[in-house]
């Protein structure tokens, strides 16, 4: 056998020994340096609390662990049941939304005002916005004295009939149905347009209200009388 493979066959039980001295001492020292630790917080009384082993009082609170010259050495973090991480996470979801809702209505904002930087720009809005509305009003009413025209014209023909309106001549009474469904028609549409212009004026009020909040924070701007319609 080679003599260098001697040389390490009579060593390994040196080594070995060697090895696992060095191991007893780490772990000693490690001992040691742990009992040395000193831990210190001020509970919830407002107590500073020191100890050499984790302060009980303060699991729901940072710890610090001094060395034996008295420098913090590391902070233990606050120690929670299920229960109070359920409660921390659900407040941090909560404080998270009430932020991004005060993002948004920050950026809402923002547009309003580059929108309508004064009064006579959102009423200028304001107004073309009904007019569009009025427009197709104005062609409902036209359409509505048309059809009442046309209504006077069955009428007159249907006196011949009026003792028996069944004896009218079909084409007649057709005449006669599609009229009443045409005003009916048109009568619905006109509500309709109503409630639009009320809707589109009500958004024009709410927003001129947040705008006035707005403008007073802006030097020169936001003066006039608002436009009723």
């Amino acid at each position: 056998m080679p003599r260098n493979c001697l040389f390490l066959l009579r060593s390994l039980p040196c080594l070995l020994g060697m090895a696992l001295l060095t191991l007893a001492w780490t772990a000693v020292a490690s001992a040691q340096t742990n009992a040395q630790a000193i831990y210190t917080c001020v509970d919830s009384q407002g107590r500073r609390l020191t100890s050499d082993r984790p302060i009980p009082e303060c699991l729901d609170r940072e710890q610090s662990q001094l060395g034996k010259t008295g420098v913090v050495r590391r902070v233990l973090p606050p120690s929670y049941t299920a229960d109070e991480r359920a409660r921390m996470e659900a407040q941090r979801k909560l404080k998270e939304e009430q932020q991004a809702r005060q993002a948004e209505e920050k950026r809402r904002n923002r547009a309003l005002l580059i929108r309508y930087p004064t009064l006579a720009s959102h009423d200028k809005e304001r107004a073309e916005a009904l007019s569009l509305i009025d427009e197709v009003m104005g062609a409902v009413k036209k359409r509505e004295r048309t059809l009442q025209q046309q209504r006077k014209a069955i009428d007159s023909e249907m006196e011949f009939y009026q003792r028996d309106p069944e004896r009218a001549p079909v084409e007649l009474r057709r005449k006669l149905e599609d009229n009443q469904q045409q005003m009916l028609l048109q009568k619905r549409i006109l509500d309709e347009r109503v409630q639009e212009k009320q809707r589109i004026n009500a958004r024009f009020d709410d927003e001129l209200a947040k705008l006035r909040q707005l403008w007073r924070g802006s030097t020169g701007a936001g003066t006039g009388t608002a436009r009723s319609n």
